[in-house]
């Protein structure tokens, strides 16, 4: 066997910057993680809603990737990407997936789980026009998750098509979109000393949420 690896196993980072406690948040978790999102905002950090996406096989085998969190109303938290990517494929397979941010400089963690749907066409194609235009080519050029060539094999596509869409406006491709998770279950997790972390949860009971503190 492999003996541990000490330089891995000595890093240890104690936190201590605040508490969370029950009495402390707002009813309606979604207004509590506007609360800390723009805490993430205020003190500076980098690409503060970017989060981990972990979806799952029908076979419930899972995987994770880093996307960005685009919008959020009273429903959910929206982000977008290719309808023939892995994740699309899996989230049409099993709709259940789960979000996690995570904002290390503040020593906080928020996870969210819950079932995925597709937004409106509509929805999609207003979040495309606003995309950079370089970003709405590589929309196009991308076969996202498919086995790439060469480097050089995308980059023409990406030549062709600029090409192709000189002087006009670039359309949404039918296989980009925007999905949904709507949420049945949040933690809202903040570092304390000697990893003894608050936890506090947020259970979905029919219109309303339970809110509880769990065991660090």
């Amino acid at each position: 066997m492999t003996p541990p690896d000490e330089s891995l196993s000595s890093l240890r980072k104690e936190y201590a910057r605040a508490f969370l406690d029950v009495r402390d948040v707002d009813p309606d978790p979604f207004v509590q993680f506007r609360r800390w999102f723009t805490d993430a905002q205020n003190a500076g950090l980098p690409e503060p809603n970017a989060m981990t996406l972990a979806t799952a096989t029908k076979e419930g085998r899972p995987s994770a990737r880093a996307v960005l969190l685009k919008s959020i109303d009273e429903t959910g938290f929206t982000f977008f990407t290719n309808f023939k990517s892995r994740k699309a494929r899996e989230i049409a397979e099993n709709p259940a997936a789960a979000l996690l941010f995570f904002w290390a400089e503040l020593e906080r963690q928020v996870r969210i789980e819950g079932n995925i749907e597709c937004v409106s066409d509509a929805e999609s194609d207003q979040y495309f026009r606003s995309r950079p235009r370089e970003s709405q080519i590589g929309a196009w050029a991308s076969k996202q998750s498919e086995t790439l060539p060469d480097r050089s094999t995308l980059e023409h596509a990406v030549a062709r098509l600029t090409q192709q869409y000189a002087g006009r406006d670039i359309p949404r491709p039918p296989h980009w979109g925007g999905y949904r998770l709507l949420p049945s279950r949040f933690e809202f997790w903040q570092g304390r000393p000697s990893r003894l972390h608050d936890r506090i949860q947020y259970l979905q009971h029919s219109s309303s949420w339970h809110i509880n503190r769990l065991s660090p």
